[in-house]
């Protein structure tokens, strides 16, 4: 039914308001209004539906209502299972098989800890609003810093003409880092750290933090929130506090005065009781540790290797890590070419010096020798996307953070978020662990109802038997419950302790993916590194299972994926260019990690059609003309 409102009426009737005047005129006059002449027959029907709605009787709800369960028909106010039914639910289970789930976690989009907001909103209050945001496009913006298609970056490669101009814009800079660099620093290392302390698992603890590059301390903030005294509080950002870290050391080596002072400058107002951070220009001999002492000792450097200038200097750094004593180092960079190029050199150097002690025999007493790759390599090979002069792929990953309110203010953006690359490696010292030959984990809710559906499609109907009314005893087949005769698989178990602890063995041979997925209609293509030390292009069609395909459609870049394929995979190679042609050539499986580019036909215009007619025409005749030609002397 279509009802007019007053206001609608007003509005869009406006002579209603004279009809409304003239009927109360008229009825003040105590004219009454006429009766209508109906038709008998209409007269009657509607004499019919006034008595029919009279006499309806309204009824109750035709649906069935719920009945409400009393509390003593259950122990402890919940209700009871079935007897012989599971007591993990399927709608509590997930639909990704426990694997998958261990190989796909992250931390989800980064958001800064309140204490380190406060901290940086404080600096920038400090400061000159204008001259903070022309020093951030002066250092963080590339290309044309007046265009508005200009990407911003958190690359800290500024070079001034003399050391008097450098310490005049020392300060600028270092907040102007504080503000731009150091949240996606930040986002980074602490997706890194998480992913590392999920894989080795709890018994990893770290008490003991060296970093190089310090700069303005993103490695120590992500690390006292990674490291926290109580577990609880990683779920909960404004929990997260430098108060209830479980490191006891920071060293902080750098050498730009400008950065560590803004670095020192944002924990003033925070103490810390078991916490002592110290700053740095170089790293000295009574820093290091015993190696027998150094498994809660932690190597870092980020966003550092890169802006050294020569590769001796990379070398250096490299080796001053591995002769720290640190059980675990881990090296992260940008996904430029330079980055990972300093990345994967960094990783054979540190894999080189590893073999040399398994080859030294004066190492066979030492408790640990050599050196593996936890992350994200599954092998200790070569890496094959390494071609020092002629990269065109590297090996990165993304972390997304969401921005606070300083970013969007001093890069004049509206965009809530924004993405960092990296490309990292963490190497820890010991032999690579065995790869086991168990499988634990593959089955989700998905797998479970495939196979309870294969379950009841095997089952052999029985013929039905007359029964006649003098027989009393009833067979035990015949008294089961419908629920026993259809057995059902068992649930698989959640992810508890046990199972992470072999999923954690097996991780270490699980292929990376080291690009985006490319999701089909009925298949799933995954570019991966593999433990064989090869890219592998991977295919999971939805013939090989429900369980493997939606684990695969689910999966996103940087998991690692514990299905294996159902097809032999296919061989992802880049080899090296020719320094001879300049890198111009082109290169055989520089399409990994890309979708196929197909030429699309253009259409034929009749235009064109039309001309190309007329020139073959003219072309027919004035072929014919000439043969003509030439044959009338021989016919004279």
């Amino acid at each position: 039914m279509f009802i007019v409102t007053r206001t609608f009426w007003r509005t869009f009737f406006p002579t209603a308001q004279k009809f409304r005047a003239l009927s109360n005129t008229t009825h003040s006059l105590g004219q009454v209004n006429s009766s209508l002449a109906l038709d008998p027959s209409l007269q009657a029907l509607l004499k019919d539906v006034d008595i029919s709605l009279t006499r309806r009787k309204i009824s109750g709800p035709s649906h069935r209502e719920l009945d409400i369960i009393p509390s003593e028909f259950t122990e402890g106010g919940s209700i009871t299972p079935l007897e012989g039914e599971n007591s993990v639910s399927e709608g509590s289970l997930d639909r990704k098989s426990p694997a998958a789930i261990f190989g796909s976690h992250g931390i989800g989009a980064a958001i800064l800890p309140l204490e380190l907001q406060n901290s940086i909103n404080f600096l920038i209050s400090d400061s000159d609003k204008k001259t903070l945001h022309t020093d951030a496009k002066r250092l963080f913006q590339g290309g044309d810093a007046d265009s508005k298609d200009a990407e911003w970056n958190s690359n800290y490669e500024v070079k001034y003409r003399s050391r008097h101009q450098a310490l005049r814009h020392s300060e600028r800079d270092g907040t102007a880092f504080a503000s731009v660099a150091l949240p996606a620093h930040y986002a980074a290392i602490r997706a890194v750290l998480a992913h590392v302390k999920h894989r080795l698992g709890p018994d990893w603890g770290i008490s003991k933090v060296i970093d190089w590059g310090a700069g303005t301390g993103s490695g120590l903030w992500a690390s006292v929130h990674t490291f926290q005294q109580n577990t609880d509080a990683l779920q909960d950002v404004g929990d997260l506090e430098i108060a209830n870290t479980s490191l006891q050391s920071y060293i902080g080596i750098d050498k730009r005065d400008g950065l560590v002072t803004i670095g020192k400058r944002l924990l003033q107002d925070l103490k810390s009781d078991n916490l002592t951070v110290t700053w740095q220009r170089a790293f000295h001999d009574d820093d290091r540790v015993p190696r027998v002492l150094g498994q809660d000792t932690l190597a870092l450097s980020a966003f550092n290797l890169s802006s050294l200038s020569t590769n001796l200097a990379r070398k250096s750094l490299v080796k001053e890590m591995w002769e720290s004593g640190a059980s675990t180092l881990i090296l992260i960079d940008h996904n430029t070419t330079s980055g990972f190029e300093s990345i994967a050199e960094a990783r054979e150097l540190l894999l080189k010096m590893g073999r040399k002690e398994h080859e030294d025999p004066s190492t066979e007493d030492w408790p640990i020798r050599g050196s593996h790759v936890v992350a994200p390599c599954p092998h200790d090979g070569e890496c094959p996307l390494l071609h020092p002069g002629s990269i065109q792929l590297v090996c990165g990953f993304s972390q997304r953070l969401q921005r606070p309110s300083f970013i969007r203010l001093t890069k004049h953006s509206t965009v809530g978020h924004e993405d960092t690359g990296y490309s990292y490696v963490v190497i820890q010292r010991g032999e690579r662990p065995v790869r086991p030959s168990s499988k634990l984990g593959r089955i989700g809710a998905v797998g479970k109802r495939e196979l309870d559906k294969e379950a009841e499609s095997q089952i052999i109907m029985k013929e039905l038997s007359l029964h006649s009314e003098d027989d009393t005893d009833i067979d035990e087949e015949t008294s089961e419950s419908p629920r026993a005769i259809f057995p059902l698989s068992p649930l698989p178990p959640p992810l508890d302790s046990g199972l992470q602890a072999e999923l954690r063995q097996e991780a270490y041979s699980w292929p990376r993916l080291v690009f985006p997925p490319l999701k089909k209609s009925g298949h799933i293509i995954l570019d991966a590194c593999t433990p064989e030390g090869k890219i592998m292009r991977l295919t999971v069609p939805k013939s090989q299972g429900k369980q493997p395909y939606y684990d695969a459609r689910k999966s996103s870049w940087g998991d690692i994926f514990p299905h294996e394929p159902k097809n032999p995979p296919q061989e992802r190679y880049q080899p090296r260019r020719a320094k001879r042609d300049g890198g111009s050539s082109p290169v055989r499986g520089a399409d990994i990690g890309k979708r196929r580019t197909v030429k699309k036909q253009s259409r034929i215009s009749y235009e064109e059609l039309s001309e190309n007619i007329k020139e073959t025409r003219a072309h027919s005749r004035r072929d014919r003309l000439l043969l003509g030609g030439s044959r009338s002397p021989s016919l004279d």
